[in-house]
């Protein structure tokens, strides 16, 4: 019977991070069904978050440690979403921090997860506890929490939720509002000003040539593993996608009739069942991305379009899975992890591209976008080079307000920099 700690950590090593955790996945799944309804799509997001941290083995571990703090709080304690957290509620979670209850304290710092040699893989470290006590000659002081590091708890999570607004997870920022206005307090050197939360990481319209060249490119050369990427590419682009939406998830699992003709105008869009906050919308779909579904689905020995309500996968496996709820499964979706790999091999080989013809400094800017930064490119390439009203990008982008939307007119501080630098002073002279 395996035993597990009373609060589960949720990020392994680093090293381990994108493997995922069976044992995480259905403590995740099981808070999504009974009380938190977006935990496991936040969750994806604290993974890419993590991973940003990869190179910096010190603020992996202090990141995670916080982070696991306040989901477990979130999530099993308060069962609140983490849109919906406001100051208020944040500041009950330092006086949880200031005084956790004695089950979750240890006086003996342990490793999260360790092997389990029935099982043989990585399980939660029954002897872990999420709040670290001291001890004075061998005896357990009372657990005390220092205002430094309340504060570090506020800067790291301020600049989370700075990560899950540019994500369009949400618009508000609890940690920094605690921050700025409330107890804590931090010093400007904390905090993340609105001109840095400015920065949409999108590819240029040059960049993004090369991306679909490279997507081209292997797709000819190498159509068995490659032309998947290329429709995943080009579907994400094309409708504003985030790979969750894309990818297999517990409880979801994307499929061909997603893809609807509308039988009164016979306009085809792309149906997104759930999003974040649990919406759904559906997506207009472009010429040019039907005639890559269609360029897909031939490769797939498929009809050209979609029947209603097709059950096909969106995106499958080209080798059966070894293990996981798809163990033994040739016929089913990739899941997020598996996506993500194959589009950071595809800006590899971008920037590769990019670099051959002597674009050094953009072959480097390629190498430090995202999966995510490719919604970012469509959004933002649709409102500045195509011109589509910002109405109709923010219904298809699933955007709350207009002023998410907006936010991708002319953002570069180098376009402002382009416009103002002739401006006289003397309109006459």
């Amino acid at each position: 019977m395996l035993t597990l700690p009373p609060a589960i950590p949720l990020f392994d090593s680093i090293q381990y991070l994108e493997d995922g955790n069976a044992i995480v996945n259905q403590h995740l799944s099981e808070v999504t069904l009974s009380a938190v309804s977006d935990a496991g799509f936040v969750y994806e997001y604290a993974v890419d978050w993590l991973l940003e941290q990869r190179h910096s083995e010190n603020n992996y571990k202090t990141y995670r440690s916080e982070l696991t703090s306040f989901l477990h709080w979130a999530y099993t304690v308060e069962q609140i979403s983490l849109s919906m957290v406001t100051r208020r509620v944040l500041s009950k979670y330092l006086d949880y921090c200031s005084k956790p209850p004695l089950e979750l304290i240890a006086y003996r710092n342990v490793a999260q997860f360790v092997v389990d040699k029935q099982l043989k893989e990585r399980v939660p470290n029954p002897q872990w506890r999420p709040f670290l006590g001291k001890k004075i000659d061998g005896i357990e002081q009372p657990y005390q929490i220092s205002d430094k590091a309340l504060k570090t708890k506020l800067a790291i999570l301020s600049s989370f939720y700075a990560y899950l607004i540019n994500e369009e997870y949400t618009e508000r920022n609890p940690a920094m509002a605690l921050m700025k206005n409330g107890r804590s307090k931090a010093s400007s050197q904390h905090i993340i000003s609105g001109e840095d939360l400015e920065d949409i990481k999108s590819f240029s319209d040059l960049q993004w040539s090369y991306v679909m060249s490279a997507a081209n490119q292997l797709a000819k050369q190498s159509p068995e593993d490659n032309e998947r990427v290329l429709f995943l590419v080009s579907l994400m682009y094309s409708c504003y996608l985030r790979i969750s939406e894309v990818a297999a998830r517990p409880g979801f699992s994307p499929i061909m009739g997603q893809f609807k003709r509308d039988t009164k105008t016979s306009v085809w869009g792309f149906y997104i069942p759930r999003s974040k906050g649990g919406k759904k919308r559906t997506v207009a779909v472009s010429k040019q991305l039907l005639d890559a579904l269609q360029r897909y689905r031939r490769f797939l020995q498929l009809t050209p379009l979609p029947t209603p309500n097709e059950k096909t996968p969106l995106f499958v496996r080209h080798r059966a899975a070894g293990r996981g709820r798809d163990s033994g499964l040739l016929n089913a979706n990739l899941g997020i992890r598996q996506l993500r790999e194959q589009i950071y091999i595809l800006i590899e080989q971008a920037a590769k591209l990019a670099e051959a013809d002597g674009f050094k400094q953009d072959a480097n800017e390629i190498r430090q976008l995202t999966p995510h930064s490719i919604r970012h490119t469509g959004i933002s390439h649709d409102i500045n080079l195509v011109g589509r009203p910002l109405s109709h990008v923010q219904a298809d982008a699933g955007h709350d307000s207009i002023d998410t939307t907006s936010q991708y007119l002319h953002t570069s501080r180098v376009e402002r920099h382009q416009s103002a630098e002739h401006k006289p002073l003397d309109h006459l002279n």
